[in-house]
């Protein structure tokens, strides 16, 4: 048996190769919507992808298993778990085989057991995997977005991302029930889980890549925990606010993700053209760092910086009804942004341009550009005390609780968008993040719908709380 990991860091998602290498026969378990990477693997290793299945209905990316199914001419294996609002609605048309608690796959002398493992969501599977040609009981499990490393998947996904009010509850207690059956299973048994440290589907997920049942029975709290009315308060305690584009992905991979056939693309625009986008109907994001977009930008734009939390943040602020242009440091830069954006089915991208160029365009037509000044936290104490200036925190409301600065007001940024006309336009209107970086994708945001005076605070609350500075741990004010 052959077995290898597929990681995308910037979605911390896990994707599993299993290979049988006697028959030539491989099954790959929640592949990312690029199929070249795990047909590339299988046929390095002398191996065929056959078989295709994912452990769920996926909220934070584009399922790869339509896409690389149909591209390898594989089977494709699907949850018929969960109910009838919780069937792959393109399971019939795909020729797709439906999977119950029990049933097997068979890829060569490798065995893959389904275990109906609700909690996460209704459908959720587990994939017991057994080396047949050396043993008659699992080596591992696949555990998709159940069991993680250090936590569990979180069970209030389908109410606060997918609208299905009150289901919070019931899909802990249920997710209870699976772990303590889970718990019956060999301590030996590797975990093999579908994300890592920085995803939005668990709150404290380990950055070690896989486990055993035995130590995750041992030190992981979930697992621990034997009370059912104190797990369900633990595991919903706390979540974080799941980014706008989840509920998006849900529907998508429930009806069916629309099949590519080829590397996503889009052309290089000229300035001119590009430059025309802004205002124009697209949403026109530069892509560039943070500190060059502060530097000089065109006005109207928005500041996505591609980086570890890229999509998180373009999930959450960019548009799925609508054209997208980008502006990118260069070629590589663009493609790369293009790639990533399909991974979360934003593939409305009608095209891109260097931002230097179109910096250009745009002063040699005599307008000036635009710029985030900067401020550090002495500055900004003494315009507070003047009362010179409003600070928006922009942090998650967790982070808040712990402590924030006196007076400022909390929107995540996420919903920033939502509470513009709420915000004062007399005076500075300073953003605030933990550290620097989720303020000045706000800050780009404020200036793109008009505000005039935002300044970025350099080192965000870290560094207000390190200089000794004042700091609240009231009642948020929360608009």
């Amino acid at each position: 048996m052959l077995l290898q990991r597929f990681y995308d860091v910037p979605l911390a998602q896990a994707s599993w190769l299993v290979g049988c290498q006697a028959t030539g026969e491989a099954l790959v378990v929640d592949p990312a919507r690029d199929p070249a990477p795990y047909l590339a693997a299988a046929a390095a290793a002398g191996l065929r992808v056959t078989h295709v299945t994912e452990t769920h209905i996926h909220a934070d990316f584009v399922s790869g298993a339509r896409e690389l199914a149909r591209r390898a001419g594989a089977r494709l294996f699907l949850s018929a778990e969960g109910g009838p609002d919780w069937q792959y609605a393109y399971a019939a048309a795909d020729g797709a085989t439906l999977l119950r608690d029990g049933d097997e796959i068979v890829v060569g002398n490798v065995r893959v057991r389904a275990m109906h493992t609700p909690g996460h969501t209704p459908e959720h599977l587990t994939f017991l995997v057994t080396d047949g040609a050396a043993a008659d009981a699992p080596m591992g499990a696949c555990t998709g977005d159940f069991v993680f490393v250090g936590d569990v998947g979180r069970p209030d996904l389908l109410e606060r991302a997918a609208g299905h009010a009150g289901t919070m509850e019931a899909g802990a207690r249920t997710l209870f029930a699976s772990l303590r059956r889970f718990k019956q299973l060999p301590d030996w048994l590797q975990l093999w889980p579908g994300h890592g440290a920085g995803s939005a589907c668990g709150k404290a997920l380990g950055a070690v890549p896989t486990s055993t049942l035995g130590y995750e029975r041992r030190y992981n709290w979930a697992l621990q925990e034997a009370d059912e009315g104190a797990f369900v308060r633990a595991v919903l305690e706390g979540q974080p606010d799941p980014p706008r584009y989840f509920a998006r992905m849900k529907a998508v991979n429930r009806d069916g993700p629309p099949v590519l056939g080829a590397p996503p693309s889009a052309p290089r625009l000229e300035p001119a053209r590009a430059l025309a986008q802004v205002g124009g109907g697209a949403t026109v994001v530069d892509v560039r760092p943070a500190a060059a977009f502060a530097r000089a930008h065109v006005p109207g734009t928005l500041n996505v910086p591609r980086g570890g939390s890229f999509l998180t943040w373009a999930g959450w602020l960019l548009p799925y009804d609508a054209d997208v242009v980008l502006l990118a440091a260069g070629e590589d830069d663009a493609r790369a942004a293009v790639a990533e954006l399909s991974r979360i089915g934003i593939d409305r991208v009608a095209g891109w341009c260097a931002a230097d160029d179109a910096l250009a365009e745009w002063t040699a037509s005599g307008r000036a550009p635009g710029s985030v000044p900067q401020t550090d936290v002495r500055a900004l104490a003494e315009d507070l005390r003047a009362g010179a200036a409003a600070v928006v925190d922009v942090r998650a409301a967790h982070e808040w609780d712990a402590g924030h600065l006196p007076g400022a007001t909390h929107v995540p940024l996420g919903h920033l968008a939502e509470h513009l006309a709420e915000l004062p336009r007399d005076r500075p209107v300073v953003l605030q993040c933990q550290g620097g970086s989720r303020s000045a994708i706000g800050a780009s945001l404020l200036r793109a719908h008009g505000f005039t005076n935002v300044v970025n605070l350099a080192g965000g609350y870290s560094a207000w709380r390190d200089a000794g500075l004042p700091i609240e741990r009231d009642v948020p004010v929360t608009v």
